[in-house]
């Protein structure tokens, strides 16, 4: 059954001969062990138990109720969806956000499409606002994931790329974000075709090689005005 997710998806497989060309044959060296010190892990926790306790107190204390109420009063079903995702040393984790769909047995293996009739009416503004996302400040709490960081897979379609792509698990040698380098420049929801994916995966492992507080910043900043220019994708 190999590559049945992802041939499901594109209809063909996610083999290296599709996508990879010239430069991108060369084996992509991940220079962590060069980018690592306790000093600058404990600085980006700090940033992220920061931005995570302002944005609990500030805005999820009054935010998640209202969502809350609204996700119920509009599909049955829990408020907070939770599935299983790989985390920092390929260790799985529960990642949470609130839920946008109607409960199905696909959620771990397609990916939301443009008009999904799985898609509540609640759902489709929390996804275009990506609002939807927010939950996981619980995960950045609780130390699975960063503010920043390659953004994780539902872990059935992230085993299925890692069988494709040379060292594709290797973007977990740091914590998975709720935003990322890729979902800055415009990179989200749907994965499209090859190359969009390729392109994500080596904007990824660029930001493994040269993560930093001030790179971390940069890229809240840009997701920012991302989400308020570049939405088009998100739903």
């Amino acid at each position: 059954m190999e590559n049945v997710l992802v041939e499901r998806k594109f209809g063909q497989s996610l083999r290296k001969g599709n996508f990879v060309k010239g430069q991108q044959e060369a084996k992509i060296r991940v220079l962590y062990g060069k980018n690592d010190s306790y000093q600058k892990r404990l600085i980006k926790r700090v940033f992220d138990l920061t931005v995570s306790v302002f944005t609990t107190v500030f805005v999820l204390s009054w935010l998640f109720p209202l969502i809350g109420i609204l996700i119920k009063l509009d599909s049955k079903g829990p408020v907070l969806f939770k599935q299983q995702r790989h985390g920092r040393g390929n260790k799985v984790f529960y990642c949470y956000k609130f839920r946008t769909m109607i409960k199905n047995n696909e959620a771990d293996t397609r990916q939301a499409t443009q008009n999904d009739s799985r898609i509540t009416r609640v759902g489709k503004f929390l996804r275009k606002s990506s609002l939807d996302e927010l939950p996981q400040i619980l995960n950045v709490l609780l130390g699975d994931m960063s503010i920043v960081g390659p953004r994780p897979h539902a872990v059935p379609m992230n085993l299925e790329f890692a069988k494709e792509i040379g060292g594709f698990m290797q973007r977990h040698r740091v914590k998975p974000g709720i935003t990322g380098l890729a979902q800055c420049k415009g990179y989200r929801g749907e994965i499209v075709n090859f190359q969009e994916l390729h392109s994500r995966f080596r904007l990824d492992f660029f930001y493994v090689r040269k993560w930093c507080l001030l790179f971390d910043i940069k890229i809240v900043i840009e997701t920012v005005v991302s989400l308020l220019t570049k939405n088009e994708k998100a739903y």
